[in-house]
């Protein structure tokens, strides 16, 4: 996949707006009035977590070698593509959990039905109308992001790079060592 969905721990400030956006992305309506009164509640197919006074999103990190299509006996977990995100046919699942019990990050959850299992799909409808997934989207402080690992590196190398000219200032001989 091109893109992936980053969580920066320290900016989520718990809020739900994550989960208000996948719900009523992935209801019927589309509509939060209407989506309250249907008859098939959605869920979110992000959870968050609370840890020692963080909040932690959690959502499918769409595994390359996912587990979940490996075990799957009714290829219910699939990826319609090598690119594509790992996708969930709820008329196949047969409630079977082995996905449950390989997936290891714990985000694949029983439906509404206590039969079938939902998770995250990154919100592959939206992401052929080229817009990013519903909880990125909502997110107010940009703790979760729709980016792509050449993104991610960049990033990464610029704050390297900070940190290395804040050494060289502290170091104050003009010799910095990367290493």
């Amino acid at each position: 996949m091109e893109k992936v969905i980053e969580v920066i721990i320290g900016k989520c400030l718990g809020c739900h707006s994550c989960e208000l956006a996948c719900s009523l992305t992935h209801s019927k309506s589309k509509d939060l009035i209407a989506a309250i009164k249907e008859k098939d509640k959605t869920y979110p197919r992000i959870i968050l977590e609370r840890d020692d006074g963080d909040v932690i999103p959690f959502h499918c990190r769409h595994c390359t070698e996912a587990p979940c299509i490996t075990v799957c006996p009714t290829q219910a977990m699939f990826r319609l593509n090598e690119s594509s995100p790992v996708i969930l046919d709820k008329a196949k699942c047969i409630g079977c959990n082995a996905c449950v019990i390989v997936c290891p990050f714990g985000v694949i959850k029983k439906g509404s039905d206590g039969k079938s299992l939902i998770k995250c799909d990154l919100c592959i409808h939206r992401l052929r109308e080229g817009e990013e997934p519903a909880c990125a989207e909502a997110c107010p402080t940009h703790a979760i992001r729709y980016i792509s690992i050449e993104q991610i590196s960049e990033e990464r190398r610029k704050d390297a790079l900070r940190k290395y000219r804040v050494a060289l200032i502290q170091n104050n001989d003009g010799d910095a060592v990367i290493g």
